[in-house]
């Protein structure tokens, strides 16, 4: 999302050219053709894109996010910012980007000069099908860009029958046509015997139930999956008893699929719900143990399993080390993703998921939670020590694992400051309510803040013990599991209450009188406060609003 006003660099970066001179079978829309065009296909994929773009302010900003990469201005240059920067749970800095970035020459532009020649290529691959691609220079159409809620470019939106849908898929051809086609379809495609063999083949992965009839419940489990999911897999029915005599081996559904041994049954003897298919197509629909890289990695975090992540610099140590990974990694296949990644490019995610930068290496990931649990680095990574490992993990015997900086003593000043290792302690006291700063040093709106929330915590320990003004540098320590969010974004304000815990977020105005009313509204703990306010609490002269020079109102989080 943009976190601040965008300026058109003078220097274009990217030209729209037709690849190599030639006809181009993607469409070039304007305002005035673009509901001529969404009458004539009840089917299109728009490309809303722009030339290069930098923002006003800090020398390290973040300014556009995708799935699998993000844009930082730093030091005055342009940087792409790819998966491990995604994957990370500690902030992008201006003393760590080298770990992120592979080519710190890489512009804005990049990505979508990248999307040139694969947004031609299904282009034309899709023309047969009625189904159009079209481009808008947001440049040129601001307007239909911003009624379009265009926030980042490129941008790609799926329009069927003039309704926009964003596309979040792999930007490679191959990926857009197998998406395109699954819209048309419907979500179940009825098949005869001899149409099996070939709908099996027509994606990567492709989910066939064998029935009698679709009138069953099975059946409507399975529909109700399938209009889910439509849009990830392909789904097809059949009712003939020959198909599935050919093909099902018994079994009422059957997961075909481009990798490992090709496919996957449903358990004969289980119930089919809709919560267990799910599950079964969540398990087996990605392979046994892969490659992780930007093209694949939101896949892996949507299936919503653990991440294992096995480190490996050379082609040598991946050899060496497959034949255990993938004994262990089938015997977990249920429970835990294994991937492979590579140390060269991406060994700055092992920081980040407190492993020392040493190869190879082991750990698992819960990124929904971002608990993180290293296997030790001391130890030989053989099939036995990892299946120790994994097995410990499924059953909840490992800790996870919480980077912390050493806890200050004394910590008696205003300001609490909360480390790794004391957050449960000091901000989950079910006796206080605590209102937390998530924040990087390098941050510039966490500097403006500094004398602003020193000035409340000491209006607040004046009147109050009971609520407490404290801080974290978060890009030292981990939040523990039990916090039960993670940081998106600096400065991050959260107020944990008395009693139950329960976390809120703070977005209104950076001022002494915005956050106590704010406390004086939500915290369990307030009538302490809101008995004093008369006397001294409230009424504090500074004014930061934590706005621009502009006048124009900050986001309350816009570092990355």
């Amino acid at each position: 999302m943009l976190t601040r006003r965008i300026v058109l660099w003078s220097v274009v970066c990217i030209s729209y050219l037709s690849l190599g001179g030639l006809a181009s079978d993607v469409h070039d829309l304007t305002a005035e053709s673009f509901e001529k065009f969404l009458d004539d296909f009840d089917l299109a994929l728009v490309e809303f894109y722009a030339h290069s773009f930098q923002l006003e302010g800090n020398n390290a900003e973040r300014f556009y996010s995708r799935e699998h990469e993000m844009e930082l201005l730093v030091k005055s240059r342009l940087v792409l910012v790819t998966l491990s920067a995604m994957m990370a749970d500690t902030a992008v800095t201006l003393t760590n980007l080298s770990h992120h970035v592979t080519d710190n020459a890489t512009a804005w532009c990049g990505h979508c000069k990248a999307l040139v020649p694969e947004y031609e290529t299904a282009a034309t691959e899709l023309k047969a099908s009625d189904i159009a691609l079209g481009k808008v220079d947001c440049t040129v159409e601001a307007r239909l860009c911003e009624d379009y809620e265009v926030r980042g470019y490129p941008t790609l939106k799926v329009f069927k029958r003039k309704q926009p849908i964003e596309y979040s898929g792999q930007r490679k051809a191959d990926s857009m046509v197998s998406f395109m086609k699954k819209m048309k379809r419907p979500v179940v495609t009825t098949l005869t015997a001899d149409e099996v063999p070939a709908f099996s083949k027509e994606d990567k992965v492709v989910i066939i139930a064998f029935m009698a009839d679709n009138t069953t419940s099975d059946y409507a489990a399975f529909k109700n999956v399938a209009s889910k999911l439509s849009e990830k897999f392909s789904f097809g029915f059949t009712d003939d008893p020959a198909a599935k005599e050919a093909h099902a081996n018994g079994s009422a559904v059957v997961l075909f699929k481009r990798f490992d041994e090709g496919r996957d049954q449903y358990p004969k003897d289980k119930p089919l719900t809709e919560s267990d298919l799910e599950s079964f197509i969540a398990a087996y629909s990605v392979p046994l143990i892969d490659e992780i890289g930007p093209e694949n990695y939101a896949a892996y975090v949507e299936s919503g399993k653990p991440l294992a992540y096995v480190f490996v610099a050379t082609e040598e140590q991946r050899a060496a080390l497959r034949p255990a990974m993938e004994t262990v990694a089938k015997e977990f296949k249920a429970d835990v993703n294994f991937v492979y990644i590579d140390a060269v490019k991406f060994g700055g995610h092992a920081k980040n998921l407190n492993l020392k930068e040493e190869w190879p290496a082991f750990a698992i990931h819960k990124p929904a939670e971002g608990a993180k649990y290293p296997f030790d680095g001391s130890k030989q990574i053989t099939e036995d020590s990892i299946r120790e490992f994994v097995t410990d993990f499924v059953k909840g015997n490992i800790t996870a694992s919480v980077k912390s900086e050493t806890a200050p003593e004394p910590n008696d000043e205003p300001v609490k400051v909360v480390v790794g290792s004391t957050y449960e302690k000091i901000v989950l006291d079910e006796s206080k309510d605590v209102l937390l700063e998530l924040y990087a040093p390098w941050c510039g709106h966490c500097k403006k803040l500094v004398p602003i929330w020193e000035e409340l915590a000491a209006k607040i320990k004046g009147v109050t013990s009971d609520i407490v003004i404290a801080k974290m540098d978060a890009t030292e320590n981990d939040l523990p599991p039990s916090a039960g969010y993670q940081v998106q974004g600096f400065p991050t304000i959260k107020l944990v209450t008395a009693n139950t815990n329960q976390v809120l977020e703070y977005s209104g105005d950076r001022s002494v009188d915005a956050l106590i009313q704010f406390l004086e509204t939500n915290a369990v703990n307030k009538a302490s406060l809101t008995e004093k306010t008369a006397s001294g609490v409230g009424g504090g002269d500074v004014t930061e609003q934590g706005a621009s020079s502009e006048g124009e109102a900050l986001p309350e989080r816009d570092e990355l």
